[in-house]
């Protein structure tokens, strides 16, 4: 009974191998290279620990400071051996320990100041990842439109041929002249040109994706595009309800919001510095060997640098307006880019009607009635070759209206700070 354990152990550990060696397939579509890039970005992942750190400093912010102690020894005596330093052997020794204690209202100031401090990283975070996911469905949405033109293009590359081999067959029956056949075979060396360029853009754009994935390990294996995602119906691209995201969910709206309330809250701290801060301590007082006496003790700064903090107040209000016409302008160019947009989506959309619906039957019926009446000699090389461009380019039309709606709702989404 000991061999088949044996040989399932070899079995399973022969397949472990053979996967290791083939490596992990990602990609296809945009939403599994968004939750690869999720988990595995670099700069992502390191704003979401700036966001850490700065949540973390809140609870300090607020912190009253350590207290301190010290010890006076005074009246000390000195012979040939040095000084007598210890406390038992000096006229007194007196302990202290002292606190420093903010005007009131100020450490809850240092802490909403942290607090505002944390809300703009994480929305650093945010804008971080809207950002990367835009450019990962832009360059998606690129590598789409290269990989469809290329199969388009091997397309034509198989009916050029289908129409070279009839103006040989037609030539060599003398019923059209070599032209045709030298024009066919202009056309197919063109369109290898053509295919050849295609196939570099689309491995740049690989190239750009794999970096913006965070360079993942060469054992991973990043998938051509198979699909783009399905458009949004139309009642979610009215451009009220989505202007109201916009407000709502965009993260550098966010993030500039953020730096309002702590702009808000370190002039409120400024002005309060012009109260003085406080310093409570409390001593006693060893003469020998026992307590003989304690003091109690209360400081007070004298806020007189008057100018100096007026100088301060006045900066941060400078800052507070400064953090409010940021605030918007990015709300000025987030609406215009957003309604640019939905008008680019909306043009595409009705070429993309049009193409479909119009364009596209027309040509290949073109295309259908040119070979015919080539082959019964009735039209001439050239319409074929017109009714054939025609339909390449119907077909390329069709999938760039796809692709641009694909890009300005990637825009859109950047736009409103989520999914549509």
């Amino acid at each position: 009974m000991r061999p088949l354990p044996l040989l399932l152990t070899a079995w399973l550990a022969a397949s472990g191998a053979a996967l290791a060696n083939e490596g992990t397939a990602i990609g296809g579509s945009v939403e599994n290279l968004l939750a690869f890039a999720r988990e595995r970005h670099p700069e992502f992942a390191a704003m979401r620990h700036e966001a850490a750190a700065a949540t973390a400093r809140v609870a300090p912010a607020g912190a009253l400071p350590d207290p301190m102690f010290g010890i006076e020894l005074r009246d000390f005596a000195t012979d040939d051996n040095g000084p007598y330093l210890l406390p038992g052997r000096v006229g007194s020794t007196r302990y202290t320990v002292t606190q420093s204690l903010p005007w009131f209202g100020k450490r809850d100031l240092r802490r909403e100041i942290a607090s505002a401090g944390a809300d703009e990283a994480e929305s650093r975070a945010a804008a971080t990842w809207s950002e990367l996911a835009w450019q990962i469905k832009q360059t998606y949405a690129q590598h789409y439109l290269h990989g469809v033109s290329l199969r388009y293009g091997r397309e034509n590359l198989l009916l050029l041929d289908q129409l070279e081999q009839i103006a040989q067959a037609r030539y060599a029956g003398g019923l059209v002249p070599q032209q045709d056949v030298i024009r066919a075979q202009t056309e197919r060396t063109a369109l290898k040109s053509e295919l050849t360029m295609l196939e570099g853009e689309s491995a740049q754009s690989s190239a750009r994706m794999r970096s913006l994935l965070g360079g993942p390990p060469a054992n991973v294996v990043l998938r051509p595009p198979e699909r783009l995602r399905s458009l949004p119906a139309p009642a979610q691209l009215d451009a009220a309800a989505l202007e109201a995201r916009l407000l709502e969910r965009n993260p550098r709206l966010a993030s500039d919001a953020a730096r309002i309330e702590g702009a808000e809250k370190s002039r409120a701290l400024t002005y309060r510095n012009r109260y003085p801060d406080f310093n409570v301590g409390l001593a006693s007082i060893q003469s020998r060997s026992r307590v003989t006496g304690w003091d109690l003790m209360f400081e007070i700064n004298i806020p007189l640098q008057q100018d100096s903090r007026r100088a301060q107040e006045r900066e941060a209000e400078r800052m507070l307006d400064a953090a409010r016409a940021r605030k918007e302008a990015t709300l000025n160019q987030l609406r215009a880019e957003l309604r640019e947009s939905l008008a680019t989506l909306g043009a595409a959309r009705r070429v993309e009607e049009l193409v479909s619906a119009s364009l596209l039957p027309q040509a290949e019926l073109t295309l259908q009635a040119a070979l015919a009446g080539y082959e019964t000699g009735k039209v001439d090389f050239a319409t074929v070759l017109d009714a054939q461009r025609q339909i390449r380019k119907a077909k390329e039309d069709l999938v760039r209206a796809r692709v641009l709606q694909e890009l300005r709702r990637a825009d859109i989404e950047r736009a409103i700070g989520e999914e549509l």
